[in-house]
């Protein structure tokens, strides 16, 4: 009988990008959304050849479509959407204020 694989684990230089998070309990794919944005929006150029290794392109371009705008800088969303050619993706259900939340 084949030995299994293990599940690929969180490379050890991105856990400081985790830091309320118990690194060793993060599941790649149950976790999956958490570790590419941070990746995305932290990582060196190693840590995203880790992630697209691991997730693959497709995959990121779906976090990006769903979820980018809303959880990442404005200019590391449009930095990725453009070098992985994203041209529709869900706008947040909410309009961008910019300035104070609250009046004084």
């Amino acid at each position: 009988m084949p030995a299994s694989n293990p599940a690929p684990q969180l490379p050890s230089s991105l856990k400081p990008y985790f830091q309320e998070y118990d690194t060793e309990r993060l599941d790649i794919v149950q976790d999956a959304n958490l570790i590419i944005q941070r990746t995305l929006e932290f990582g060196t150029w190693d840590e995203i050849r880790w992630l697209f290794a691991t997730y693959g392109r497709q995959r990121i371009r779906l976090f990006l479509r769903r979820h980018g705008q809303r959880w990442l800088a404005p200019v590391t969303f449009h930095y990725w959407r453009k070098l992985l050619g994203i041209h529709r993706w869900r706008k947040p259900p909410f309009a961008h204020v910019s300035g104070e939340i609250w009046e004084r």
